[in-house]
């Protein structure tokens, strides 16, 4: 039986979305074992923040970087100093404005592999409705089944519209924000 062009096409690509699928559904964030802190400094003295809800979903293959997929979804209002008066302020719609902009997301555009567990993922970075290209250096190891993924990026967060009106002035917060990260996963292949 002879089957159309198009309808070979289409089991085709079905088979590839499937296998790139099966990737995703293999590989595991660990969020117990893992975390997102920033940095900010307020009337020049260093404070640091951290995420405690996110989420991601990888295909990540360390012998072919370049076939890598990852993404990774934040819920903002998860954002904690650890001062209950702060974190009040960080859902307000001068900063994070969690009612209309609740999750901030990362999404790999491509995966450069640099040698000795050392990656670059260039992606888009969305947070309170605006867009970004970011470069994020990540070092990867592996510990028996646990494969860490370790990176620092920096930001601007006024980019982002974050610290708008009285909370604009640099001078008080800057507008430099450090953002680090270790994440760990299982189901990644070998290094």
């Amino acid at each position: 039986m002879k089957f159309p062009r198009f309808t070979y096409f289409a089991v085709l690509t079905l088979s590839l979305l499937g296998a790139a699928t099966s990737a995703f559904a293999e590989q595991k964030l660990l969020p117990a074992q893992s975390e997102i802190v920033f940095v900010s400094k307020q009337l020049g003295v260093p404070i640091e923040g951290r995420f405690k809800k996110f989420d991601g979903q990888l295909a990540f293959d360390a012998a072919k970087p370049e076939a890598s997929r990852i993404a990774f979804t934040v819920d903002v209002a998860s954002a904690t100093f650890g001062v209950p008066e702060t974190d009040a302020e960080l859902s307000k719609a001068s900063w994070f404005n969690t009612a209309r902009f609740p999750q901030a997301t990362f999404q790999s555009t491509a995966v450069k592999g640099l040698g000795s567990g050392k990656f670059e993922v260039s992606g888009t970075l969305s947070v309170k409705g605006a867009t970004r290209n970011v470069v994020v250096p990540v070092a990867v190891t592996q510990n028996g089944a646990t494969t860490l993924a370790i990176g620092t990026f920096s930001l601007k967060r006024l980019a982002f519209q974050i610290g708008q009106n009285e909370w604009a002035d640099t001078s008080v917060v800057a507008d430099d924000v450090q953002v680090k990260f270790k994440f760990a996963l299982t189901g990644v292949g070998k290094l």
